[in-house]
């Protein structure tokens, strides 16, 4: 059996959707600061991945993602009103961070993390729309390859690590050479 090469890629592009007034620029990735990625680990979307993985370096691209390609239909029940309880500390409401069209962290009862976006508040509950931002969009990518090749052994490594909820990411304990094999609060990385 042969093991997966995974490929570092990184990318300058803009995102567009198709808006009231034609295409609507929502998210730009420039070449100072592009997106990267390691391929087979999920990071970006399946079909944003297949459409790049054999791009060579230098080359532009111009593609779209159908929304079932990309982040699906916007599904109507997964606007959720939840009990403002939820958004107390100490017993007082989050004002600073609950705000109407405010995106926030949450995590359900199994300790999955996602976001949602803030849409009303009232006196007893907080409606929250759990939908991707861009559910329900085309995506229209237009772009260049500033780099893809193999991922060194060392990226994959950290990718995993990081993916695991080691202290790959935490920018302490590697440069000390514990090879994710460290408890991170010896380093203060993590906590």
């Amino acid at each position: 059996m042969s093991e997966m090469t995974h490929k570092y890629i990184a990318v300058s592009y803009r995102l567009f959707i198709d808006g009231d007034n034609g295409k609507e620029m929502v998210e730009e990735a420039t070449k100072e600061q592009p997106f990267y990625f390691l391929s087979g680990f999920g990071i970006a979307l399946d079909a944003f991945e297949k459409k790049l993985i054999d791009v060579p370096q230098g080359e532009n691209f111009d593609f779209s993602l159908e929304k079932e390609e990309a982040y699906g239909e916007y599904v109507l029940e997964h606007v959720v009103e939840l009990d403002r309880s939820i958004f107390t500390i100490n017993g007082k409401f989050d004002n600073e961070h609950i705000f109407v069209d405010a995106v926030v962290p949450l995590q359900n009862e199994d300790g999955n993390r996602f976001y949602g976006k803030i849409l009303e508040i009232s006196d007893e509950k907080v409606k929250v729309d759990l939908n991707h931002p861009l559910a329900g969009e085309t995506l229209h990518f237009v772009g260049e390859v500033l780099e893809n090749r193999d991922a060194t052994e060392d990226e994959v490594r950290s990718m995993i690590t990081r993916m695991s909820g080691g202290c790959g990411g935490c920018g302490g304990c590697h440069k000390d050479g514990c090879e994710g094999d460290c408890n991170c609060s010896s380093c203060g990385g993590c906590n």
